[in-house]
């Protein structure tokens, strides 16, 4: 009995060798955390420049296909097609000028998410030609993509006032 008691605790030792369990001998992956917020920082300037000639292609290449925009004032847009309708009433304000700063970006350990805060100022024309500036702060939610990219999935702003 004793001698297949140690049979039996010798089987099941193998099999949590065998099996990795208890030890692990994965390597650690490489915090790869700064080369990932540097990529996304790297992105500020598309949105701008999608503005600024007005060019909706530029500022959408930013969002994955399923992505979601949540404006102040309107409903959830889900989707490019709804997000492209709501840049292009955007981009046709008179005198549409905006401008962003990032204030923080946190990637999540794993690499695969990361988290914009900004800041933002948006200056239009009204129909009688009166200038108008509104400030506010958004966030931005990121997935890196399969192939090392980063795509916007989620965008949230609010006003300052």
């Amino acid at each position: 009995m004793m001698r297949s008691r140690s049979l039996l605790f010798a089987c099941v030792g193998a099999l949590v060798t065998a099996a990795g369990v208890g030890c692990s001998n994965q390597a650690t992956p490489p915090d790869t955390r700064a080369a990932d917020e540097a990529a996304i920082r790297a992105k500020d300037g598309t949105f701008e420049q999608g503005v600024a000639t007005k060019n909706v292609d530029n500022i959408l290449a930013l969002y994955e296909d399923g992505a979601v925009l949540f404006a102040p004032k309107a409903p959830a847009t889900i989707g490019k097609a709804g997000i492209r309708t709501a840049f292009e009433g955007l981009l046709g304000a008179p005198g549409i000028k905006m401008s962003f700063k990032t204030t923080s970006i946190d990637v999540s350990h794993s690499g695969d998410l990361a988290v914009q805060r900004a800041t933002f100022q948006v200056e239009t024309t009204d129909k009688d030609g009166k200038p108008s500036t509104e400030t506010g702060q958004g966030v931005v939610v990121w997935k890196k993509q399969a192939d090392g990219s980063w795509k916007i999935i989620a965008d949230t702003n609010a006003d300052d006032k």
